[in-house]
């Protein structure tokens, strides 16, 4: 599924079941929560923290998901088209990257 589908998907699926979008301060603060559990798995699951017993069952891809939702959601009710946008960050990324990183001596 492309990104443009994406956010079809996830407004088609707020106007049947969420009623209506939170507003955008709400949706900012949501991402947070939602970034903050995915770094909270990947602290204690890759970094040197210990790993909480409770923590062990928390799926990280479902977590990834909810920010890839949260963020659909702020795209759709601020009318950026994200497909667009990432597709210009690509291209700004290749152009300006590529020697850059093939270049640095810490990546080999």
């Amino acid at each position: 599924m492309d990104i443009k589908n994406a956010q079809l998907e996830v407004d088609k699926w707020i106007k049947e079941h969420g009623v209506r979008y939170f507003n955008e301060l709400t949706n900012m603060a949501q991402l947070t929560e939602e970034v903050g559990e995915v770094a909270r798995i990947i602290a204690r699951r890759y970094g040197e923290q210990s790993e909480k017993e409770s923590d062990k069952n928390k799926d990280l891809g479902e977590e990834l998901a909810d920010v890839v939702f949260v963020v659909l959601c702020l795209a759709n009710q601020t009318g950026i088209d994200l497909q667009a946008s990432f597709d210009k960050k690509m291209g700004i990324k290749t152009e300006r990257d590529h020697d850059r990183h093939h270049n640095n001596q810490k990546l080999k």
